[in-house]
């Protein structure tokens, strides 16, 4: 005689069968949140931490549109420093007082939120949806804190599939906003350590330049050149940063230099000409304490380099002289074609740009000519 299933067992199996399902997907939730975390915190630049916080938290919680808003506190306003979705551009336009919509409210309370009926909440502010045609079906809004202070907010629109958010989505998405938290504060302080090198660079650099009382100025002016020259070529990030640094510091080794040959108010004579070119390997040998430094040396130690080889210190050619020593080798030279001295005028910026031509190909890359020409056409020089 055959024995028939009991009703109850397959009610049982498919019970025990949804809890796996669902310990599955919290499991696979969790290893992203964990590889979300590492991706956040794998970068200290502030607008690129900025931009993976949106993104994991469109991707975590399986929304349509992210948000990250960050407090104005002077202003007492949120703002929407990166928003996901084709309206972004527009999103980032629109700010919201402390208070007011679901993120300001979340902002001034310090408590997370969920919304799944927005246009039955009072505290829904609709202006986004009017000016980007957007419908916002549901909400998850998370405070993004720093020891205990509110400095923004993380929120994610429209869980996909027509789902709504839930308990298990917040306590996931307040684990991701700690993360982003972490990672912003990290990036902020990164942001505060570099900022006060580089001002102690121009301090020294302009304690360098007092010296000299015929080139006030020049380090800022070369290194704004340098600059406005470099986005018209394809260098990386980190290039522009060390760029920035070469170009304050381009000059550092003239603090070996002898005040009588520095401060000579006349054209210097070979023995003294030879002796100031020396500041080019003494700004190297300063900067080769500092292995932090590493990379910036040759933009210092060979801005004076020519493309034909008859520069100095080392009398490179071509491409051997590196690409950022290039860039502050024409800002240098502009720099010194329009400066006044006592045995000469400095001559108008139209006159030094066509010595920069008629020099490119010999003495300047004419790649790096042809983007400091654009700078300066564009009105950035």
């Amino acid at each position: 005689m055959a024995i028939k299933n009991h009703p109850n067992k397959n009610v049982n199996l498919n019970g025990w069968m949804n809890k796996l399902k669902r310990i599955e997907e919290k499991t696979e939730r969790l290893g992203l949140l964990s590889q979300l975390g590492q991706i956040l915190n794998s970068t200290l630049d502030h607008k690129e931490v900025r931009r993976r916080a949106m993104e994991a938290a469109t991707q975590l919680m399986k929304a349509e549109v992210g948000s990250l808003l960050l407090i104005d506190e002077e202003k007492g306003q949120l703002y929407f420093e990166v928003a996901l979705g084709d309206q972004e551009e527009t999103i980032k336009k629109i700010t919201l007082n402390i208070g007011e919509g679901i993120a300001g409210w979340v902002a001034q309370k310090g408590d997370p939120l969920i919304v799944n009926a927005p246009e039955k909440d009072s505290r829904f502010f609709k202006g986004v949806d009017e000016r980007t045609e957007f419908k916002t079906r549901n909400i998850i809004c998370v405070p993004v804190k720093v020891k205990e202070r509110t400095i923004g907010v993380l929120e994610a629109i429209n869980k996909k599939e027509g789902e709504d958010f839930d308990e298990e989505d917040l306590s996931l998405f307040i684990s991701l906003a700690d993360q982003v938290a972490i990672a912003l504060d990290n990036a902020r302080l990164y942001q505060e350590l570099e900022e006060m090198f580089f001002q102690t660079a121009e301090s020294l650099a302009d304690a360098i330049e007092k010296r000299d009382p015929y080139t006030g100025g020049h380090t800022q002016r070369v290194t704004m050149y340098s600059l406005a020259t470099a986005k018209h070529l394809p260098l990386k990030p980190m290039e522009m940063k060390w760029l920035k640094i070469s170009a304050v510091l381009h000059d550092i080794g003239k603090i070996g230099i002898d005040d009588q040959i520095l401060k000579k108010p006349e054209r210097l004579n070979p023995e003294e000409y030879n002796a100031i070119k020396q500041h080019a390997n003494m700004g190297a040998e300063i900067i080769d304490h500092i292995k932090q430094l590493k990379n910036i040396i040759p933009g210092v130690k060979y801005h004076h380099e020519q493309l034909d080889g008859t520069g100095y210190p080392e009398g490179l050619k071509g491409e051997k002289i590196p690409i950022i020593a290039k860039i502050v080798s024409v800002a240098d030279t502009y720099d010194a074609m329009t400066t006044d001295r006592p045995y000469r005028r400095g001559l108008n910026k139209e006159l030094a740009i066509k010595e920069l031509r008629r020099c490119s190909g010999t003495q300047f890359d004419k790649e790096v000519v042809e983007a400091f020409v654009k700078a300066y056409e564009t009105g950035e020089i």
